[in-house]
Formats: C-alpha cells, sequence, structure tokens
C-alpha cells in the first residue's frame, strides 16, 4: 500500500512551520517481533519527536507507553479494530483500556471501528472515515505499460489482483471455463506474494494453459493463457488493461484487499465473501451495484462472462463504484482537520523557542 497521506499534503503542513511526526508503527514493523523499551528509548532521545501517528490497528505497548509519560502526543489515524481483535482484546479489559487511554485522540475509519474504540476504553473517539478512499490512482510506468499494452493488443483481458493460495487456481480454472465463448481471452494474475509466481505458473501448466512469468521479463503473445505478474509496484499497469478484476484475499480467509485502486483505474469489481478487512467498502459497493459478490469459480466465470458480452452493464457497474467511493470520501480532510490543533499547538512552541 503507498502513502495513507500524499506527499504534498506533508509538504503542505511541513511548509508551516518546523514539524516532527513519527509513525512508529511503520519504523518497527518487521524489525522485530517484540519493541523493547530500550531501544524505544533510543529513538525518542534521538529523534524527540513532537507528536506521534499510528495508523490503523499497529498498537506497540511499549511505543505507545513509553511515549506517553513522556507527554509526545499519541493519536490513531484511520483507526480500524477487527472483530477478532475486539473478541481477543475484551478479555483482557484492564490491559487494553490502560493502552487506549494513553492516546489524545482515536480517528477511525467508520462509525462501527469508532464504536469498538469506545468499548475498549478510548476516551476520544471520532469518525473521520477511511483514507484509502482518498489515496490517488496507482501510478504505471509509461515504458512497461506501453510495451504490456502492445503485447495484449486487441485481447480481451481480465485480472486476479493481490491473490492468495487458492484463488489462482479459481481464476486458472474460470479461464478453462470462459475460453471456449472467448478464444482470446488472457487472464493476468498478481500474487499478493510475488515469490509464489513459479507456482501458479505450475498450476496453469497442469490446467493445460499456457503461462507466461512477467519477473523474468517475459511479455503474453498470442498463445499465452495466463500471465502472471509476479513483480512488486505495478498493480498499475495492470488495472489499466482489465477491465474486470477480481480483488483477492476473498475467496482464501484474509479478509480481502483493497478495490479502490481498480475502482480509479475503470475497473469493473469481483470479490469472494471474505472482506471484512473492508466491510464497509465493500458492503457500499455491492448495495449500489458498484460491485459484485460471487460465492465460487462457477459464479465467478458467469459473472465475468456476462461482463464481458455486456459491455453497457460493465459500465454501469464501473459509474456506481465511482460514485459510491467518491461518496464515502473526504477522509483525508477531515483527519487533517483533527490534526491541525495538535500541529498549530507544536507550531505556536517552536515559535516561542525560537523568540
Amino acid at each position: 500500500m503507498g502513502p495513507l497521506v500524499p506527499s504534498d499534503t506533508v509538504r503542505r503542513y511541513h511548509d508551516r512551520g518546523p514539524i516532527c511526526c513519527a509513525n512508529f508503527a511503520t519504523l518497527w514493523r518487521g524489525v522485530s517481533g517484540v519493541v523493547t523499551t530500550r531501544f524505544v528509548r533510543r529513538f525518542l532521545d534521538h529523534w524527540r519527536p513532537d507528536i506521534a501517528i499510528f495508523v490503523e490497528s499497529d498498537l506497540w505497548p511499549n511505543l505507545v507507553m513509553t511515549s506517553a509519560k513522556r507527554g509526545i502526543p499519541l493519536i490513531v489515524v484511520n483507526g480500524r479494530v477487527s472483530e477478532r481483535s475486539f473478541n481477543r482484546w475484551r478479555r483482557m479489559p484492564s490491559t487494553i483500556g490502560a493502552l487506549l487511554r494513553c492516546f489524545d485522540l482515536c480517528l477511525a475509519q467508520s462509525a462501527a471501528h469508532a464504536g469498538r474504540y469506545r468499548d475498549l476504553g478510548a476516551p476520544r473517539v471520532t469518525t473521520t472515515g477511511n483514507l484509502k478512499l482518498d489515496v490517488p490512482e496507482p501510478p504505471a510506468d509509461p515504458d512497461k505499460l506501453a510495451a504490456l499494452k502492445a503485447a495484449v493488443g486487441a485481447r480481451t483481458v481480465i485480472a486476479g489482483a493481490s491473490t492468495h493460495a487458492g484463488e489462482e487456481t479459481m481464476l486458472i480454472e474460470a479461464h478453462r471455463r470462459l475460453r471456449g465463448s472467448f478464444p482470446r481471452l488472457l487472464t493476468m494474475i498478481a500474487p499478493r506474494h510475488p515469490d509464489r509466481g513459479p507456482g501458479i505458473i505450475e498450476i496453469a501448466h497442469a490446467a493445460h494453459l499456457n503461462a507466461k512469468l512477467r519477473s523474468r521479463g517475459e511479455l503474453p503473445d498470442a498463445d499465452t493463457d495466463v500471465y502472471v505478474a509476479d513483480t512488486l509496484g505495478e498493480l498499475g499497469v495492470i488495472y489499466r488493461l482489465a477491465p474486470i478484476v477480481f480483488v483477492g484475499g476473498s475467496f482464501a480467509s484474509h479478509g480481502g484487499q483493497n478495490p479502490i485502486e481498480p475502482i480509479k483505474l475503470g475497473a469493473a469489481i469481483l470479490h469472494g465473501p471474505h472482506v471484512w478487512n473492508f466491510a464497509e467498502i465493500y458492503a457500499a459497493l455491492d448495495k449500489s451495484h458498484g460491485a459484485e459478490e460471487v460465492a465460487d469459480v462457477g459464479k465467478l466465470a458467469v459473472r465475468v462472462g456476462a461482463w464481458l458480452k455486456d459491455v453497457d452493464e460493465r459500465a454501469k457497474v464501473i459509474a456506481a463504484a465511482r460514485e459510491t467511493v467518491t461518496t464515502l470520501g473526504g477522509a483525508l480532510e477531515r483527519t487533517l482537520a483533527a490534526l491541525e490543533p495538535y500541529l498549530m499547538q507544536i507550531r505556536l512552541e517552536r515559535r516561542s523557542g525560537d523568540a
């Protein structure tokens, strides 16, 4: 996922005065399973942050407690508490309550997440909406896009994005069922974890389909059935070529991946039943007929086939999705407005200190 706040917005706030913000969760993720107090203290001693912004659900106890003891304002942005985490934390009410009371403000993605924060003991909670609805469309390298577009030519393209194990098998089976009606069909698959690319090629070969791997520098040709885009940062290229996108993590029990980016690039969205990571967004999209849930590979093949045949119907789905995303947007401005008093206080203190 790209930055939640566009770089020009960050520059806009930095230009108003010297502000030091630390996204602790991102900084420490992947460094250690446990963030020790000693390392936290060294970090705080060196950087002396004015404000600590935690994104979504990453709340490291040592970071939170140590920062709070130093009087650093702590704020959660784009906050969410999954149902599973909520049920787990409810068994430790004193622990999560003490942790959340350290926060000056929790800015939640939705009213449901805000309610969970309150139930767990957060004293100051505001619903600002999901920042992911305001992210710009993903970029695409012009040369790479042109090369892949030339290789695809006039072929019919569908895509599976951010797929997990098992979902590629369903997409490949859907391709097999559809190729009789769409002999020039090309299915692009972008796995969530690129290292799984060679395994997906083997699945395609086992289904007697021709497949090529993008990480090897290969481009699809007229005989390619399945093109595996096992590279990083290229979903913007795939979305610009595929009018229909199945968003992964939704057949597998991973809670679904973000549908906003392909919608902004004009794709009609299909997804499986497991979308709790973006439950409110998918519920709104499904209700407005801006996306559609499919229960199995048979339904997947049927809906893809119907949308490929009926361009007008697909256009209605895409329009409804874009309108829904626009209606749900605005979280960025609401988040910045909620942060502004804290940033103003920092600027005033800096100016007073420089006087």
